[in-house]
């Protein structure tokens, strides 16, 4: 079963991970292995997230 508060959840901190890429990538030097720790994060995010969405659309 999906919970929507998880999903709204990983909504959030994906959001806030591409906001503190954006903000750490616009230093006059960026972080490069915080940059790639960021990215990371929101990656799995991202499959988590669509891991979920495909159980919702998977015929129960």
């Amino acid at each position: 079963m999906l919970n929507p508060h998880r999903l709204q959840s990983l909504k959030e901190r994906h959001s806030a991970l591409d906001a503190r890429i954006l903000e750490e990538d616009a230093r006059p030097m960026p972080n490069s292995l915080e940059l790639t720790r960021l990215k990371r994060e929101k990656l799995r995010i991202k499959e988590e997230l669509e891991r979920l969405a495909a159980q919702r659309r998977r015929p129960q």
